[in-house]
């Protein structure tokens, strides 16, 4: 069994696909888990996402410690987009989100999902860098994914398993690490730890 300290119902699912079992360590309402994706100035995209991952394995650590919670790896994981050398997180409203798939429109970007696993003795960590093609996407096409609220929670205001997947003429690298959650990378983390799943 492990832990997953994610509020993602798709990583849930990817875990599930995979056969692993596990427990949701989730942030309480004492903690800003948002506050630990903040993007530094200047940051790399990979370095970014790689921290950030970092950060939400510490915070989860503590977390499973102060509840006393029975002892078993903890899995976390993050997302970004990236185009331009820019990092395209979760948009903070629908202007913010139309903004973005605009950008994305007609144009190849990369979806980066670092995950680490880890106790308060060990951890492992690995990334997933993907290319994915956009096709043009009209403005009243982007604006009607906008109003029906997809976007909100989601690193580059979209999701591959959503309708945006007909705008998506290609991709390079990893379905389920663009979705949120590295298999391939997931599964040779876990079986580091001798999971079995």
């Amino acid at each position: 069994m492990i832990y997953l300290a994610s509020q993602s119902p798709r990583r849930r699912q990817l875990l599930d696909q995979l056969g692993v079992r596990h427990e949701l360590l989730l942030a309480g309402p004492d903690e800003d888990a948002e506050a630990l994706e903040a993007v530094i100035d200047g940051e790399d995209p990979e370095r970014y996402v790689t921290r950030v991952t970092a950060a939400k394995l510490d915070a989860a650590l503590v977390r499973l410690q102060r509840r006393g919670l029975p002892r078993a790896p903890v899995l976390c994981s993050d997302t970004t987009v990236t185009i331009d050398g820019r990092i395209l997180g979760k948009p903070a409203d629908a202007g913010d989100a139309f903004a973005m798939l605009s950008l994305l429109s007609g144009r190849t970007h990369r979806v980066m999902t670092a995950v680490a696993v880890g106790s308060s003795e060990r951890r492992e960590a690995a990334i997933s860098i993907s290319e994915v093609d956009f096709a043009p996407v009209s403005a009243a096409e982007i604006q009607r994914y906008v109003d029906g609220g997809e976007p909100f929670g989601k690193a580059g205001a979209y999701a591959i398993q959503s309708q945006a997947a007909a705008w998506i003429s290609r991709i390079a690298g990893s379905y389920s690490g663009i979705m949120g959650l590295p298999l391939f990378e997931t599964a040779q983390l876990l079986r580091a730890w001798q999971i079995e799943f």
